[in-house]
């Protein structure tokens, strides 16, 4: 169910009203966890983020039997806190989760304010020192570290030894995409020529599309022969202009292949449906991480790389090789991006 922040309050009431007469003992939604998701700007449909945390409350659904709603932001997503407090509000809600960065500080708050409801974060970004509520986790993932593997794997497929990165809103985040790119692509080729550039710099970096496909084009017209895009829905500009320029690029967070076949080298995968799916089974189990972070990398494969029938051909089976070596040594600890 999708309900927007102004109309929230009244579909809940109904909600509330319609379980009070649901007759006890009965499979009912009043008899479910219900679990709650605010996304991030751009809301569903980005083929991305959003996307892939919608992905995890179906998956809860299907194997759990949780019902649950959900809530699309409104232009940069600046009623965010209004959404998470509404969710909150609800009797039947026990679980909330912010989809993004931008969540992190409105969602400590909440928290707090809701000491009976449970929170997640999805790419949490606390501050130093920061004590996290004990009904919150914080929920990261190894980007720095999939991002090298995705420079990693640039550096070696390039014939013009210049490849790019596009990043949405320049923010710690998507910073760490960028930084392990670029080590990852020096670590095979010091002398290789990395562009970078981002959308923007609030949240609707991660919405504007248009601006993504003008700056790939202009990293291809540069020489950039391969671009990595960390940038939500805008990045689907960047996956155009390599369709439209018969250049490669490498996606984010969901195996992008699909967007434009034999023209997507790799996605850079990020498991948040598997650690959404992950947060509710602990729930159910009363094993629920709040007030701690939790780090989902490359063990587990909840930060990965795809290599698959879809892009064997464009990656190759000695770069494959390669790249799990190096895989195995970050995992290890024997390579260390920073």
């Amino acid at each position: 169910m999708k309900f927007s922040v102004a109309s929230l309050l009244l579909v809940l009431f109904f909600i509330a009203g319609c379980s009070s007469e649901s007759p006890s003992g009965e499979d009912s939604p009043s008899s479910k966890m219900t679990v709650g998701m605010v996304f991030d700007v751009g809301g569903r449909g980005d083929k991305s983020f959003n996307d892939a945390a919608y992905h995890g409350l179906e998956l809860s659904r299907d194997s759990l039997g949780i019902d649950f709603v959900y809530i699309e932001p409104s232009g940069e997503g600046a009623d965010r806190e209004a959404a998470l407090r509404n969710l909150a509000a609800d009797a039947d809600v026990k679980l909330i989760f912010g989809v993004g960065l931008l969540f992190s500080r409105d969602i400590v708050a909440i928290a707090r304010e809701f000491p009976d409801k449970y929170f997640a974060c999805i790419d949490y970004v606390g501050e130093d020192g920061e004590v996290l509520p004990p009904n919150l986790s914080g929920i990261v993932f190894d980007d720095r570290k999939g991002s090298f593997l995705a420079g990693s794997m640039a550096a070696m497929v390039t014939r013009t030894r210049t490849i790019g990165f596009i990043g949405g809103m320049e923010s710690n985040v998507i910073r760490r995409f960028h930084d392990g790119y670029v080590a990852g692509a020096k670590s095979v080729d010091p002398d290789i020529t990395i562009i970078s550039g981002y959308i923007g710099m609030t949240g609707s970096a991660f919405t504007n599309p248009s601006k993504g496909k003008e700056l790939a084009l202009g990293q291809f017209s540069k020489g950039a022969d391969i671009i990595y895009q960390a940038a939500g829905a805008s990045g689907l500009g960047v996956v155009e202009a390599a369709r439209q320029t018969g250049k490669l690029v490498i996606g984010t967070d969901r195996d992008q292949e699909y967007l434009a076949p034999g023209h997507v080298l790799s996605s850079m995968i990020k498991g948040i449906d598997r650690a959404v799916l992950r947060s509710v089974e602990q729930l159910v189990s009363d094993t629920f991480p709040g007030g701690s972070v939790t780090v989902y990398g490359l063990d587990g494969r909840y930060t990965d790389y795809v290599y698959n029938a879809e892009n064997a051909a464009l990656v190759g089976d000695s770069v494959h090789a390669r790249l799990e070596s190096i895989r195995s040594k970050l995992i290890d600890g024997s390579l260390s991006v920073d």
